[in-house]
């Protein structure tokens, strides 16, 4: 498995972070106008702590988490639990081995979950054996080419593919891309500060924080779709 540091180590502090992000539901409108997975069965590969299962199982006729970290896997299930969410269900496994029959999915979204370019081919190839003829995947990532977030991802990750490459990537296999203006809206300047703080070496951070007033931040993503 591919660690995820962020989640992994700072689960408290990501909830912050899902919270945040789309805040006027910039993001769910554009997945919305690509696939209705209203009575559908819907795969959230690499769900974390399951932040989106309920919201998909309010008119998915199955929602299905997967992830592989093992605390995570549980925060997940207790989320159901809590939410009375009857017709979810969450299991451990991977992007490249996921525990699901041939053909037995509707939709599937893998957000900021192992689908980041080169090297995520045999997730893809799983991607293709579990969605049903019709079936749609959406896969959100940053766009590094734009917006201050952009801006600041960048910096943080130089060693990554160019946006150029990456959207390249995307495009050659024949997936539609929907540019986002998501953005991040939060409550208390503590808690973007942590938040960044999660998401970039010290450093980074430290400079980022400095020149960065109040508490928004303008953020694009890359909403990816393929219908199999």
């Amino acid at each position: 498995m591919i660690p995820s540091p962020n989640i992994w180590h700072h689960t408290a502090t990501y909830e912050l972070e899902n919270h945040a992000a789309d805040p006027d539901g910039r993001l769910w409108s554009a997945m919305e106008a690509r696939v209705d997975w209203s009575g559908q069965v819907v795969l959230d590969l690499g769900c974390g702590s399951g932040f989106h299962l309920p919201r998909f199982a309010t008119t998915a006729a199955k929602v299905i988490g997967v992830e592989p970290h093992t605390g995570l896997t549980r925060l997940a299930e207790r989320r159901l639990r809590a939410r009375g969410v009857a017709n979810g269900e969450v299991l451990a496994g991977t992007a490249q081995a996921i525990p699901l029959p041939d053909s037995s999915v509707d939709v599937v979204q893998a957000r900021w979950a192992y689908f980041f370019g080169r090297g995520c081919e045999p997730g893809l190839v799983e991607l293709d054996r579990v969605l049903r003829p019709g079936g749609t995947a959406l896969i959100i990532d940053n766009d590094g080419s734009r917006s201050t977030f952009g801006g600041w991802f960048r910096r943080g990750y130089p060693h990554l593919d160019s946006p150029a490459d990456t959207e390249r990537f995307w495009s050659i296999r024949g997936w539609t891309l929907d540019r986002v203006d998501m953005g991040w809206r939060f409550e208390k300047r503590a808690d973007l500060e942590a938040v960044v703080r999660i998401e970039f070496k010290p450093d980074i951070a430290d400079e980022i924080l400095t020149h960065h007033d109040g508490l928004e931040v303008d953020y694009a993503v890359n909403l990816w779709s393929r219908v199999h």
